[in-house]
């Protein structure tokens, strides 16, 4: 059986503009006949990774991963280009061509191999789970079915952009706090290492019993050979096993119960989360996707496990009969604001209005959570760093003053 490989093209098509590409085939011969069923004319074919020095494609690994911001962008181009009446295999083409991610330009270059097969754009989006969402596969597959893509798309691209603007505004009032820590962090780091040896040695000249806290500083600063190293090592290491296991069920199902019990950022958590759950249920069912199969997918897209569970259970009583409210109201993750808005949107037919006027007050209150949250961290950072560095250098300072003292 002969292995099928993939293929770089270059080609001409009918206006006489050059198309690159991929395609998998078993040989030359089987991609030139490809490219001419597509309207194109063969300029040059060769398998992939055979090009050497400048012609090789360079794989940069800090451009692995594909962003929501990047998927925002590609769900409104695409809507634009699918509503201007381009066929989507042409859209594919297009966004693959103009983007600068590597691994969303082979993602959507195999997503076009997969329709040119036969597939459907929501079923071929649905083999490549850790490049699109659940959300984004469930709206692209309703509007499928409901003949209103370029619509559902639109939907798509306006919940990503919204969960993009909450996570700047969370990250950048975020930015202040974290480099002041950094910058206490080095600093310390920097006099115990260099500055507590200076001291040490003018310490063992002067003679005498040290102080309790500069006998602390000058241990640390002793074992700062070996305690340096170890705990970089150790920073290395859980980095490296956060990144691979931060989104693992058990990890969500320990750790996110615990965010939310957290006295002042617990409530910016859960507005958050509560954010995009109402968010993205007001898509789904904008969209004529199902409740059940709603619950299901904003349960998963939530990125808190208490909701998850909560949103699974509803889904199941739902299924059989129960109205949304009264299941959510024994769950004591939703607040009862929540509740009795989605209560009055069920009774009046316009769920998705409430949920998107809920989503839209948690958005507006996160903002404001966030902005009164810097304005009480940053004096508090402030006075703790100057505690920190004040305690450290009157240790250092405690043997003169005792020195003085004995002269007097």
């Amino acid at each position: 059986m002969t292995s099928t490989k993939t293929w770089q093209y270059k080609g001409r098509d009918t206006t006489g503009k050059v198309v690159k590409g991929k395609l998998d085939a078993a040989s030359q011969v089987a991609v030139v006949s490809r490219m001419r069923e597509l309207g194109l004319s063969p300029v040059s074919v060769a398998e992939t990774g055979t090009g050497t020095g400048l012609q090789r494609e360079i794989e940069l690994p800090f451009n692995k991963g594909v962003k929501l911001k990047d998927l925002a962008v590609m769900s409104r181009q695409m809507a634009t280009m699918i509503g201007a009446g381009l066929s989507i295999l042409r859209t594919l083409k297009i966004l693959a061509e103009q983007t600068e991610n590597s691994t969303l330009r082979k993602t959507l270059d195999e997503v076009r191999i997969e329709i040119e097969g036969g597939g459907s754009l929501s079923s071929s989006f649905g083999r490549h789970t850790t490049v699109f969402p659940p959300l984004m596969i469930h709206l692209i597959g309703a509007g499928e079915t409901g003949g209103f893509l370029d619509g559902a798309l639109n939907a798509v691209a306006d919940s990503f952009e919204k969960e993009v603007k909450l996570r700047g505004t969370v990250q950048s009032a975020m930015a202040y706090p974290v480099v002041v820590v950094g910058m206490a962090l080095l600093a310390v780091v920097g006099m115990v290492w260099f500055i507590v040896p200076i001291f040490e040695k003018m310490f063992t000249d002067l003679g005498g019993e040290l102080p309790l806290a500069t006998q602390i500083l000058v241990t640390i600063s002793g074992n700062m050979i070996w305690l340096g190293p170890l705990l970089i090592v150790a920073a290395v290491v859980f980095s490296v096993w956060w990144r691979r296991n931060k989104n693992a069920p058990e990890v969500r199902a320990l750790l996110d119960p615990l965010l939310l019990k957290l006295p002042v950022f617990g409530e910016i958590v859960s507005k958050i989360a509560l954010a995009r759950f109402t968010r993205n249920f007001a898509a789904l069912l904008g969209a004529g996707v199902p409740i059940v199969l709603a619950l299901n997918v904003v349960g998963e897209v939530s990125g808190n496990s208490v909701i998850q569970q909560a949103s699974a259970r509803i889904a199941t009583a739902v299924r059989e009969g129960c109205p949304v409210a009264e299941q959510l109201a024994h769950e004591p993750v939703f607040p009862p604001m929540v509740v009795q808005m989605i209560a009055v949107g069920e009774d009046a037919g316009s769920m998705e209005t409430m949920l998107a006027k809920i989503a839209d007050a948690y958005d507006n209150e996160v903002e404001a959570t966030t902005a009164q949250m810097t304005s009480i961290i940053e004096p508090i950072l402030i006075a703790g760093v100057g505690a920190l560095i004040g305690a450290m250098i009157i240790a250092l300072y405690m043997p003169v003053f005792t020195v003085f003292e004995q002269i007097n």
